[in-house]
């Protein structure tokens, strides 16, 4: 992933059809986790599991941060702005001896995932210990992917061995760089993992079978990650394209089904929004694009426009429903809402401020809503965390009007 910053792109419209001024959405920092205690550590993925947030760490430590006391401060807060709150302590849970690269809750049995610089994934369930007469949580370590079983069955069939980056040969099971995006198919059944050693690998879950392995699925690293809701696998990469690949009915292995270029820069960041309808990707370029469907009924997207203001790249995406936060390397988090001027734009709800560095890592949390789906007359409200290079993780409460 890099920080450099490119020019921002010219050849799409801007979607953000609102003012940021005239906006009567409202937002408040209620809570700051303060860094690791190694200096040089900075927070590098979130994941949200109910009410627990887990942060990861470029020191390989995973710290755990319970969301209910943040809750509880969006339901006091006052109606301003700014980092009103005092500062909150986390707890560790998890030490490795890798740097984190990404995180992934998957919802399933407390089931958490991380990938790794050393080209492992690491598979999490919560559990707690007993220290100084105290019960405190903790994550218990499962598997480390490739397993044993894995290695075993392929390290002596000569077929296995595949060659990758730099001259090397290694069997077809291994990452053999940075593993830094994890996502799961819609059903739980399969794991999926981008790596800077431009392969993706397919995993059978819960028994962490590797099954497939794309060698060379981009022409450099893969920073970013995406499965829609019909299955379709979104890849980014520092060669600028993004890819789309699927497996059909009763096909065992995925194909490459369309290839998309719009940036001009490295892709750092992808997200899925509006129920998996739109596509959003972030790049060094400044730029969000916005992917929607071609219409086709292939499943193809098409660029539509970009979200803009960021004066640097965008480093992470995180987006739920109609709402897409950025973070870039200009220390802010942007909030944006789908669906302005006749349901056909964006409006930017919020930006962001306080982080003394880039922000690296976002995660979502919608609030409660009506029991139709739909907004309430008072509108609604949503939970954004942010973690930047600094190390400090901020927790927003941002107010959603109706549209």
């Amino acid at each position: 992933m890099s920080l450099a910053s490119q020019p921002s792109l010219r050849s799409l419209p801007s979607l953000d059809v609102h003012d940021l001024n005239t906006s009567p959405s409202l937002h408040q920092c209620i809570a700051t986790i303060k860094g690791h205690s190694s200096a040089s550590a900075y927070v590098s993925a979130l994941a949200v599991d109910g009410d627990s947030l887990y942060i990861a760490s470029s020191d390989g430590s995973i710290r755990l941060w319970a969301l209910d006391g943040a809750r509880r401060s969006q339901e006091e807060q006052q109606q301003d702005d700014g980092c009103s709150s005092s500062s909150s302590s986390s707890t560790t849970v998890a030490d490795t001896d890798s740097s984190v690269k990404s995180l992934l809750a998957t919802g399933n049995g407390g089931l958490l995932l991380s990938s790794h610089q050393d080209g492992k994934i690491r598979a999490w369930r919560a559990g707690s210990r007993r220290r100084d007469g105290e019960t405190r949580p903790q994550l218990v370590l499962r598997a480390v992917l490739p397993t044993a079983v894995d290695h075993l069955r392929t390290c002596l069939l000569p077929w296995s061995y595949v060659e990758i980056r730099r001259h090397r040969r290694c069997t077809w099971v291994h990452h053999v760089d940075a593993v830094t995006a994890l996502a799961v198919s819609p059903d739980g059944a399969l794991l999926y993992s981008a790596s800077w050693d431009r392969s993706i690998k397919v995993w059978r879950l819960p028994g962490f079978r590797c099954v497939e392995s794309i060698v060379a699925a981009h022409d450099d690293a893969i920073n970013a990650l995406a499965v829609s809701p019909d299955g379709r696998v979104y890849t980014g990469s520092a060669d600028k394209k993004i890819k789309a690949w699927t497996r059909g009915p009763g096909q065992r292995k995925h194909a490459l089904v369309g290839t998309m270029e719009r940036h001009r820069s490295a892709v750092n960041a992808l997200a899925l929004g509006a129920n998996g309808k739109v596509l959003y990707s972030g790049a060094c370029d400044r730029s969000v694009v916005v992917w929607e469907s071609a219409g086709g009924g292939d499943g193809g997207m098409e660029a539509t426009g970009t979200l803009r203001g960021h004066a640097r790249a965008i480093l992470c995406l995180a987006a739920a429903g109609e709402l897409v936060c950025s973070g870039s390397a200009d220390r802010t988090v942007r909030v944006w809402r789908r669906g302005g001027a006749e349901n056909n734009g964006y409006t930017c709800l919020a930006v962001m401020e306080s982080h003394g560095a880039a922000v690296k890592s976002l995660a979502l949390v919608r609030g409660e809503r009506d029991d139709d789906g739909s907004c309430s007359s008072e509108g609604s409200s949503a939970l954004v965390c942010s973690g930047a290079l600094d190390g400090d993780v901020k927790i927003w409460s941002v107010f959603i009007p109706c549209l």
